[in-house]
């Protein structure tokens, strides 16, 4: 899975980026049996701050291709990456490796390895010839739903 990045958020001042204040529901979404509706508002939700914690740190990717769609990530999802943490084992991260940018989660023991979170793709070893490089760590994922469209 390779990544193309398509912004970032150096430029952006938290007192001056408008906020977009949505409402968030106090009731959950059944993804089983539905529920009674309730048309309680809990309080209101902007997608900046729930997404983007240290805005001169983040960057967006759009992922491409299928080495991590167990871990819930899909072709065309755009990556929230957070270049101010400090990468940890576990991690998924965005990832130079000899110049190709790529997302995997970080194995740091007890070697290190970039995993893909799909069977159908092989870890890959990093040696000490390796060139890799990490960029940050994906804290959130953005995915557009795909509507069905039906004709009536």
């Amino acid at each position: 899975m390779s990544v193309t990045v398509i912004g970032n958020c150096a430029e952006l001042d938290q007192h001056t980026t408008p906020t977009l204040s949505i409402p968030l529901f106090l009731e959950h979404v059944s993804a089983g049996f539905p529920s009674p509706a309730q048309d309680y508002v809990e309080d209101t939700l902007d997608l900046n701050t729930l997404c983007i914690q240290r805005p001169a740190a983040t960057f967006f990717v759009r992922a491409e291709g299928e080495s991590m769609v167990d871990a819930g990530i899909f072709p065309s999802d755009i990556l929230v990456v957070d270049r101010s943490i400090t990468a940890a084992h576990g991690d998924i991260v965005i990832a130079s490796l000899h110049g190709e940018m790529t997302v995997k989660q970080l194995e740091l023991h007890p070697r290190v390895r970039l995993l893909p979170r799909n069977p159908k793709y092989p870890p890959i070893n990093i040696s000490d010839e390796s060139e890799l490089e990490i960029f940050g760590v994906v804290t959130s994922v953005v995915r557009r739903i795909q509507r069905q469209h039906q004709h009536a």
